[in-house]
């Protein structure tokens, strides 16, 4: 009996003392002063008809969050956020938004811009959807020399 109580204790406070780690990791991760906005940085981008307007707030912690709105004649307008960060001089990005009216679909795609200047490109690059998720493929270059949206800085509202 006593040979299975130490092993048993020795057990449980083990146990307790990742579930101590995890919280810790969890606090950390939602640490408030690292969600603080340090700028913000609004764009335009007008193609034919179509017209985009991105405002990206730059957090404490290097991370961006924002709002994109376009509107293109072809389709209804799409409103909806964005959050990611710089790798180098490109901005990734995920794009989560509603289409149109249809308020009760939400979509998410994966957006890629080159910042060159005071322009951001949005790339074409080849997406893959796989189980349910898209993004952009890793072994696939981006494309930002032929596209059709390129942002200019504009002041913020």
């Amino acid at each position: 009996m006593r040979n299975l109580i130490l092993p048993c204790l020795l057990l449980s406070v083990i146990g307790l003392q990742s579930c101590k780690n995890n919280e810790k990791q969890k606090e950390a991760a939602v640490n408030p002063e690292a969600e603080k906005v340090v700028s913000k940085e609004c764009y335009k981008a007008i193609y034919e008809n179509d017209t985009l307007d991105l405002d990206l707030n730059i957090l404490k912690n290097g991370k961006i969050k924002g709002d994109l709105v376009m509107k293109t004649a072809a389709s209804p307008v799409k409103k909806g956020e964005i959050a990611g960060e710089f790798r180098g001089d490109t901005l990734f990005v995920d794009y989560t938004f509603v289409d149109g009216t249809n308020n009760n679909a939400t979509f998410k795609n994966p957006l890629a811009l080159l910042k060159r200047d005071k322009q951001l490109i949005l790339g074409n690059g080849t997406l893959q959807t796989t189980m349910g998720v898209t993004y952009l493929v890793k072994d696939k270059p981006i494309d930002f020399d032929r596209v059709k949206y390129k942002f200019d800085s504009v002041n913020c509202k």
